[in-house]
This record gives C-alpha cells, sequence and structure tokens, in this order.
C-alpha cells in the first residue's frame, strides 16, 4: 500500500493533481482542502501527499491530502456506512476538516446535509459515528503538500464551476454561486478565492 508520495507535480485540478516519482506519473483523487494548498505546475515543484490506496476487485485509486489530518478524516469518513470515497471527498472539500469537527460537536445535521449526495439519513449516521471518534483533530507533525501560494488559472469562473459541478451541485445552483463569488472578490478572483467563496454560500457558515 501506499501511503505517502512525493513527486513533481505535473497537472493539477480541482479534485486531481499527477505527481511523477520514480519516472511513473501517479493521478490522485484529492478534496478542494488539499488543492487550495498546491504550488503552480508550470514551476515543476517537488509536492509531498499522505495517500490513502483504496483498493477494490475493479478499481485501484489514490487519494492524497495534504496534511495526516485530512487523511485520517478521509478513512474515518469512508468507515460510514452508505460514505463511499467518492462522497468523503465531497464532506471535506465542502467543509473541510475543522469544520467537520465543529458540526459534530455541535450536532449540527443541517450544514452536513447541505453538501450534494448527503442525505438526512447519511447525515445523522455522520453526527452518530463520528461523535466519540474526533480523534482526527489532533495537531499536525510532518510535512504535506508544504505549498506556495495556489496558481491562478487563466479561467476562474470556468474551472471553479466545474468542481462544483463534479461535486454535485445543481449548475443553476453552481452558476449562481460562483458568479456572486467573482463579483465578491474582482478584481482579485483567482481559482481558490472564487471556490472558496462560492462554497461558503453553498454550505454556509452553519
Amino acid at each position: 500500500m501506499i501511503g505517502w508520495l512525493g513527486g513533481t507535480l505535473r497537472e493539477t485540478s480541482p479534485g486531481r493533481v499527477v505527481l511523477e516519482a520514480g519516472g511513473v506519473g501517479y493521478e490522485v483523487q484529492i478534496p478542494l482542502s488539499t488543492f487550495y494548498e498546491l504550488p503552480d505546475t508550470t514551476e515543476g515543484r517537488r509536492v509531498e501527499l499522505f495517500i490513502h490506496t483504496h483498493v477494490r476487485a475493479e478499481a485501484f485509486q489514490l487519494f492524497g491530502f495534504a496534511t495526516r489530518r485530512e487523511r485520517r478524516a478521509f478513512e474515518r469518513l469512508i468507515g460510514i456506512s452508505g460514505v463511499g470515497p467518492r462522497l468523503a471527498l465531497s464532506i471535506l472539500s465542502g467543509i473541510g476538516v475543522a469544520d467537520l469537527v465543529a458540526a459534530v460537536q455541535d450536532e449540527d445535521r443541517a450544514r452536513i446535509q447541505r453538501i450534494p449526495g448527503v442525505g438526512k439519513k447519511t447525515a445523522e449516521r455522520v453526527l452518530l459515528e463520528l461523535r466519540d471518534r474526533l480523534g482526527f483533530d489532533e495537531p499536525e507533525s510532518g510535512a504535506g503538500a508544504g505549498a506556495v501560494s495556489p496558481s491562478e488559472p487563466a479561467g476562474p469562473r470556468t474551472d471553479a464551476l466545474s468542481a462544483l459541478l463534479n461535486l454535485g451541485y445543481a449548475r443553476e445552483t453552481a452558476v449562481r454561486a460562483v458568479d456572486a463569488a467573482i463579483a465578491e472578490e474582482e478584481p482579485t478572483a483567482v481559482l481558490e478565492t472564487v471556490l472558496r467563496s462560492a462554497l461558503r454560500r453553498l454550505v454556509g457558515p452553519g
């Protein structure tokens, strides 16, 4: 199993990176919280990710995280009935680890339920099964993505909209959130700030 991967960042987009290590390009799926930490791909920067290796009869997938804390939260989430890797990434992309911990502590089902793909029963299971398993909010040690400022893509509106659609948001809802975010962030709208702002509108502070 691969538990850690360090290499040269060759491709990146919200939800996915390709790292070159030892002459091999590894495709790794990531949450938006990790994407925010990545450096500009044009610089060929070295990136280190904590990896969860997901093996099934029909698939071998790598999921990468900037911190051990994120990986731990992901592994706790996929251990819950009805929560697969894709939905776990959506949860971490929508509210992040710190806000997930807060939602569980506050028993804020509504906030978790606002994430696409999370229904009432799944939100209740998340609250119930994570209530006594909040060990993933331990302090960090060691390096993760260790990134510099994120890159500024050519089309933040298109990329942000694509990321939200991939997370399961309806197009009309995503367009409204992205357009409002760009209007708020102008003239310095970049993908990271647009995504953060749009997700605040979609998920809310609680």
